[in-house]
């Protein structure tokens, strides 16, 4: 059988396929709650055939969202809105996992289809936060540097929102620390100028993601898996690179951390980003060298590509964003192209053969 296809249990969860599906803002909550939007766009992707449909970043605060669009999971009210996308999902036998987030300093800005530039107060903005006062991009207004007790918060958010998110019936939590919002921010020395505990050197700046993957698994079932998202490199000079990631991978797996979804960039608005098609693989291939399991992005377009990373030991997991965009039905065709019989919803079965 295709390497693609072949099931994986992480800790107590059996995922059917190596294929999942890459959080993906689509900026189009309100107040936090998902509505049919979500539950189409989640739930076609699971009817497709994925293995893991993680959802978007969704906030585990207000002022944690990247725009007023965001998902959020702050309040049990949430709960119960999530609880219909996350049944639906597994239903389909795929299962459903949620990516919890807090954008720091790139927070509060408008949805990218109106420009996608930072709100003031006025515009329906707030008040960003980050490890230091250092705006994201020049101009703009500085966020506010986190004291102890809003690092407490944060740390006290990120449990409540897992627990939030067992209620609710998923079954995988991400903890995202890439992209350069909050917990990336605090990671990298472009981004944290800090001369408490939480910033300096390499163990202080990442003590924040050390305590929130510590709070997250008091809140999480120990049979569940968690993963942590990470920018594997800041792409500038001076900033995170693959070697603190590698670094950093094995302390994440004596963490109670089952698997790093190696990503990159996003803490440096002009960083020169050589993208092409697999190019964040080769940093999956590294950290998975520490013995945790890793999950492969970037440009990831094909059943082959896919396949070949798996058959070349690069990954554990491929995880794919825009292609899904592109086509929701990708596992199933990737099925077909593969020569691999899996089965489908029977209400398509008739489109199973030519």
């Amino acid at each position: 059988m295709a390497k693609l296809f072949e099931p994986i249990t992480i800790r107590e969860i059996m995922l059917r396929n190596r294929i999942v599906i890459s959080p993906m803002c689509q900026y189009s909550a309100s107040d936090g709650f998902p509505n049919d939007w979500h539950l189409v766009h989640l739930g076609t992707r699971a009817v497709g055939g994925t293995g893991l449909v993680i959802t978007e970043a969704t906030s585990v605060s207000p002022e944690g969202r990247i725009t007023p669009g965001d998902l959020g999971i702050w309040s049990d009210a949430h709960t119960e809105v999530f609880r219909r996308i996350a049944n639906f999902v597994h239903g389909q036998g795929a299962v459903a996992g949620i990516q919890l987030a807090h954008a720091g300093r790139k927070a509060s800005c408008a949805v990218p289809w109106e420009g996608g530039r930072q709100l003031n107060e006025a515009q329906g903005g707030w008040q960003t936060v980050a490890p230091s006062d250092l705006p994201y991009i020049t101009g703009e207004r500085s966020p506010v540097a986190f004291d102890k007790e809003g690092i407490s918060k944060v740390i006290s958010d990120f449990a409540a929102a897992a627990g939030r998110a067992r209620s609710a019936g998923f079954m995988v939590v991400e903890i995202h620390s890439a992209h350069g919002y909050l917990l990336h921010e605090f990671l990298s020395p472009l981004s944290n100028r800090r001369t408490d505990e939480y910033g300096g050197p390499f163990e202080n700046r990442i003590r924040l993601l050390l305590e929130v993957v510590k709070a997250v698994r008091k809140n999480w079932p120990e049979g569940y898996p968690l993963f942590v998202r990470i920018s594997s490199t800041d792409w500038a000079e001076g900033g995170w690179t693959i070697e603190d990631s590698v670094r950093l991978a094995s302390i994440l797996k004596e963490s109670d951390v089952d698997l790093i979804d190696c990503s990159s960039g996003g803490n440096v608005y002009n960083a020169i980003v050589p993208a092409a098609p697999m190019y964040q693989v080769p940093f999956s291939e590294a950290i998975r060298k520490t013995g945790i399991l890793t999950g492969a992005v970037g440009f990831i377009t094909t059943a082959l590509q896919a396949e070949s990373i798996l058959r070349e030991g690069k990954a554990d997991l491929v995880i794919i964003a825009r292609e899904m965009l592109r086509n929701p039905y990708f596992t199933l065709n990737a099925a077909r192209e593969l020569g691999v019989d899996i089965p489908w919803p029977v209400q398509y079965l008739r489109a199973k053969k030519v």
